[in-house]
């Protein structure tokens, strides 16, 4: 039995008491007043939009901090999420020859409410700590946006501009920010027939750009429920790696495996255990809320 089986197997097992240890991981942020935007500083592009991340007000609502010099409960969490990830992106696995673009991470769910937002961000402030890569976190749930919703910040245009009109550049639309290796691409303007436009060759030509033109760069997708919307089921086929946060003590088994079902053609699946309890001696389980399964899907 692989991770990901006995990951579903355990969630399987019927509900968990709640005993207080993640019972509020993913806590509402600031909002509009978490960021500011101000003029880019010395060494951006020009005209390209900067943003100062209030990391004081984010951390406040359960979101990690960067440049935080004392170890962090949570981000010690996320440090154990993105190592396999990250052995993939730098070819150290011995199955990274055999996958197309592993810079090119998407976090999902099954159902709303699971926490792929709140994980988004986090793998994406934890990916930014590292010394030789940097991040681009993708707003890619194109009908509800939430990263920039949560982040505070408002943009008019971001990906779905960049694919309906080609006087719109990925570079007009990026949005750097305040953490260095951090920069947020929105999810602009919503659309009727957004499946369409990310299963579109612009989509795949944009997908290979992002992933080929910085192999230093991790780019990590928001990506909408596998189950609620078709959006999530085509942005998975670009992917090089795929996360899928599972409520621990909410989502039943047969949703999760329904979900995986969605994706069978991925060949690098992770599950993350959102508010998961402890459980000593599992490696599936994180002592402070989050855990993580790893594994090639079968």
């Amino acid at each position: 039995m692989d991770t990901i089986e006995k990951a579903v197997k355990k969630i399987g097992d019927g509900p968990v008491a709640p005993d207080g240890d993640g019972a509020s991981l993913e806590p509402p942020l600031s909002g509009a007043d978490s960021v500011i935007g101000v003029e880019a500083p010395d060494g951006e592009a020009p005209g390209q939009r900067y943003i100062d991340i209030d990391l004081g007000s984010l951390q406040a609502g359960g979101i990690v901090d960067p440049h935080s010099t004392q170890r962090d409960q949570l981000a010690e969490e996320f440090r154990r999420i993105k190592r396999p990830l990250l052995k993939h992106v730098r070819g150290e696995s011995a199955s990274s020859t055999a996958i197309t673009h592993p810079n090119l991470v998407m976090v999902t769910s099954s159902l709303a409410g699971e926490g792929k937002t709140f994980t988004s961000i986090n793998l994406a402030l934890s990916i930014a700590m590292e010394k030789d890569m940097t991040v681009l976190l993708v707003d890619a749930d194109v009908a509800k946006p939430e990263v920039t919703k949560r982040l505070g910040i408002q943009a008019e245009k971001g990906l779905t501009d960049v694919l309906l009109d080609d006087d719109v550049w990925l570079g007009d639309v990026l949005i750097r920010t305040s953490v260095p290796k951090l920069s947020i691409l929105p999810a602009g303007r919503p659309h009727p027939h957004a499946t369409e436009l990310l299963a579109s060759s612009a989509m795949r030509e944009l997908a290979d750009e992002m992933s080929m033109r910085y192999p230093d760069r991790v780019i990590i997708f928001d990506s909408p429920p596998l189950l609620l919307t078709s959006e999530a089921r085509v942005l998975a086929g670009l992917m090089g790696q795929i996360l899928v946060v599972v409520e621990e003590s909410k989502t039943p088994q047969p949703v999760v495996q329904e979900a995986l079902n969605t994706i069978d053609g991925t060949e690098v699946v992770g599950l993350v255990l959102n508010k998961a309890h402890h459980h000593v001696g599992v490696d599936l389980y994180g002592a402070y809320g989050y855990g993580y399964g790893y594994g090639h899907k079968r």
